[in-house]
């Protein structure tokens, strides 16, 4: 599978909006591939940024290693590898998959963030997050606190050791990287891009997010697995380029408001219509073409 071939985070109108959208899936679903043949392996990738910059892709806490130590054997037994090297069980799990590892705990009444390895984040690091409270972790999404932390809380508190979940979420970027820990760059990037450059430095990154309780230490694991790829690629799948022009066009109304300041998406407008009118072939692209197709 290629980057052009990576699963629609936004064929489906739910997931366009700053939502929660937790869906179940079966356990054979944990994890999603194969790598992309230009990322390399999981292992060698990985261990390329952990050795240039170790502590904005890694960090643990206190305490952590019993609930490592449970889901390094949980994903092992789940793919059939063993790790290798002398290693925290978490940093020597997330050699195994492409995927983001996320460990939460309960600690003081708050789930907070143990552990974790964060070899594709998308503007945030191992050094900002690891030790905070979920409340603290989401303190830039817009009503977070008051609207949907209650809740996350209880999704957190009641998930059956049982169940998986998984969610889709994705966004625009000026830069096709993987490890993306500061946005700063990218977001002083969009500024030398024309619109007749958007298509090919413009990336549509989408992240799929599972979640699974560890029933040994009641932790929760959180795993993000991140695909992107260029809007140019949308050209040779119409279905998806007209999913992303309503997924873009709706979160340019009142009713995407959140999720566009979140993702700082406003800025981009006039590249990702300037692209969606070069991809149709005509001057405007409007909402109500969009609409009705």
């Amino acid at each position: 599978m290629t980057t052009k071939d990576a699963p629609a985070a936004y064929a489906h109108r739910e997931a366009h909006l700053f939502r929660i959208g937790l869906a179940p899936i079966a356990a054979e679903d944990w994890f999603e591939g194969p790598y992309p043949p230009e990322d390399g392996t999981p292992a060698t990738r990985k261990a390329a940024i952990f050795a240039d910059t170790p502590e904005l892709c890694w960090g643990e806490t206190d305490g952590s290693r019993p609930a490592q130590a449970e889901a390094l054997a949980l994903i092992a037994a789940h793919i059939g590898e063993r790790p290798q090297g002398d290693l925290p069980p978490l940093r020597a799990a997330a050699h195994l998959v492409e995927d983001d590892l996320c460990l939460m705990e309960r600690r003081g009444g708050e789930w907070t963030l143990s552990a974790a390895s964060l070899c594709a984040p998308s503007f945030f690091s191992a050094r900002s997050a690891v030790g905070k409270s979920l409340a603290a972790l989401h303190g830039p999404v817009t009503g977070f606190g008051e609207r949907l932390l209650p809740r996350v809380d209880r999704i957190f508190t009641q998930l059956p050791e049982t169940e998986l979940v998984e969610r889709r979420n994705w966004s625009v970027v000026s830069s096709g990287e993987l490890f993306l820990p500061d946005e700063r760059a990218v977001r002083a990037r969009q500024s030398e891009i024309t619109p007749d450059m958007a298509g090919a430095r413009l990336f549509v990154r989408m992240e799929r997010q599972t979640l699974r309780r560890l029933p040994a230490t009641g932790a929760l694991l959180f795993t993000i697995r991140v695909w992107r790829h260029p809007l140019n690629a949308l050209k040779s799948r119409p279905e998806r380029l007209l999913a992303f022009a309503r997924a873009w066009e709706l979160v340019m109304t009142d009713e995407g408001e959140a999720f566009r300041a979140y993702k700082q998406l406003a800025p981009l407008d006039p590249l990702v219509r300037a692209f969606l009118a070069e991809a149709d072939g005509e001057p405007h692209m409007s909402a109500r073409k969009i609409s009705n197709s």
